[in-house]
């Protein structure tokens, strides 16, 4: 028996508590509206008030971060850490530095984030953080400031059982160094605090390449479950930043051809492929050099280079048969989900968190697109995180082979589990369902054991 109107009641609290939040609000309609069936069968979810405790985190931490720059002159910024659900384990999630980071795409990130580390099947609570800090264009000293004074006022709220975080957007290697070695002089301990550390001082191997290479492994799963495979499929993946160049390199070892790629300035679409050999180039260009993707159409005189407009993507007009969104959240719009369709897509697997719009979402399943959200598909950063913390307790760093084992077998699960759920509920081949229930009842389960807290 559905419960509708338990749903409703607590959709209709949300938006009263959270009216400027619309980030956060996106991501607690489209889970909440898969969540009637399951609470129609534990009635007991309503009774402890399972979904009003869910929706609103545990901790939410807001400072200020002053620091200077290279002219002396002094900077202030504001930082994060959203502690959302601690139900499952430690809380776990990335640290973002952007411009466009707000209390609103913390919480619905964070609030994504406990669904995903639930499905991996490990201990991980959920969390977000990070800061407006913008760290393009600045030199390596006023990223390692401005860290610095970040993780003076983090330190006190973090540790390898209370809260890990890791990379995220505008937080890579280099960053989380500076974290980390903030962190261990304030504590005085070597720890695992951090994931995504360099493999010299705790880190994991293919911790880098993770996200990219799961998000290829779930899409693979998707299409063997249909008789299918990637062979062959001609691919658009958007972005150019980690996510995307890993998924990019999986995608060629697994023979699909890759035609487009993008960063905010817009897209560049080569008919002939992205190579191992293009790819390299663009590592180099965008990890090492921070150049623009339009260079590519410089270089390679097949490619084209369309600049990024209001609106409707270009990009995802392109003729293909798989589509992976990389980049950033509500990058697929409704009209861009109908050009997909209108050009004969197949799999929509998400690298990036949330970014297919609801209307666009509702045309996939509509048009019967394979599609599958980024709580499940790019799950493969975090559980990689949680085998680097794992590595970290141990005193021991696996090899490439042991870990993409691991890797493989936890998408595998996250796969079946989500197919598993979603057929169990009437919904068979409906990932967002599956993933979005079977997510919530491992969590909702660890609360209600736990006590009213």
């Amino acid at each position: 028996m559905l419960n509708a109107a338990y749903v409703a009641r607590v959709l209709e609290y949300a938006h009263q508590r959270n009216p400027t939040q619309p980030e956060f609000l996106q991501a607690v309609d489209e889970v909440l509206h898969s969540m009637g069936p399951a609470i129609g069968r534990h009635p007991e979810f309503e009774r402890e008030r399972i979904l009003e405790r869910l929706i609103e985190p545990e901790r939410t931490l807001s400072f200020r971060v002053a620091w200077h720059d290279d002219k002396g002159q002094v900077q202030v910024n504001r930082g994060y850490r959203i502690e959302f659900n601690s139900a499952l384990g430690p809380y776990k999630g990335g640290l973002r530095f952007h411009p466009s980071v707000s209390r609103s795409i913390l919480k619905f990130l964070g609030f994504e984030q406990v669904f995903k580390n639930s499905l991996t099947g490990l201990n991980l609570g959920g969390g977000k953080g990070g800061s407006n800090f913008d760290p393009k264009g600045r030199s390596d000293n006023e990223v390692m400031r401005f860290c610095q004074s970040f993780m003076t006022e983090l330190f006190r709220h973090i540790g390898p059982d209370t809260d890990v975080p890791a990379g995220d957007i505008g937080v890579g290697g280099r960053e989380i160094g500076y974290l980390f070695g903030q962190y261990k002089r304030l504590r005085n301990e070597f720890t695992g605090t951090l994931t995504g550390k360099g493999l010299l001082w705790g880190g994991s191997n293919i911790r880098a390449e993770a996200t990219g290479y799961g998000l290829v492994y779930f899409a693979s799963e998707m299409l063997t479950s249909r008789g299918d495979s990637l062979a062959g499929k001609v691919c658009l993946v958007s972005g150019s930043g980690n996510v995307a160049q890993y998924a990019i390199q999986k995608l060629i070892e697994e023979r699909a051809k890759v035609v487009a790629m993008s960063d905010s300035s817009g897209f560049i679409h080569d008919p002939e492929g992205i190579t191992l050999e293009k790819l390299d180039w663009v590592m180099d260009l965008k990890n090492k050099r921070r150049g623009r993707i339009s260079e590519y159409a410089e270089r390679y005189r097949n490619a084209t280079f369309t600049e990024a407009a209001q609106g409707a993507n270009p990009m995802w007009n392109v003729k293909a048969d798989a589509a992976f969104p990389c980049a950033t959240q509500n990058e697929i719009l409704g009209e861009d989900a109908k050009h997909l369709v209108r050009n004969g897509i197949k799999l929509v697997t998400e690298g990036a968190n949330m970014p297919t719009a609801p209307d666009a979402i509702e045309i996939f399943r509509a048009a019967k697109v394979l599609y599958a959200p980024g709580k499940a598909a790019n799950a493969g950063g975090v559980a990689t995180s949680g085998l680097e913390m794992a590595q970290n307790s141990q005193r021991q760093v696996w090899s490439r082979e042991i870990v993409d084992q691991e890797l493989r077998k936890i998408m595998h699960n996250i796969h079946s589990t989500c197919a598993r759920t979603a057929a169990e509920y009437d919904a068979p081949g409906d990932y967002v369902l599956g993933a979005n229930i079977a997510g919530f009842l491992r969590v909702a389960q660890a609360m209600l054991e736990q006590g009213v807290v």
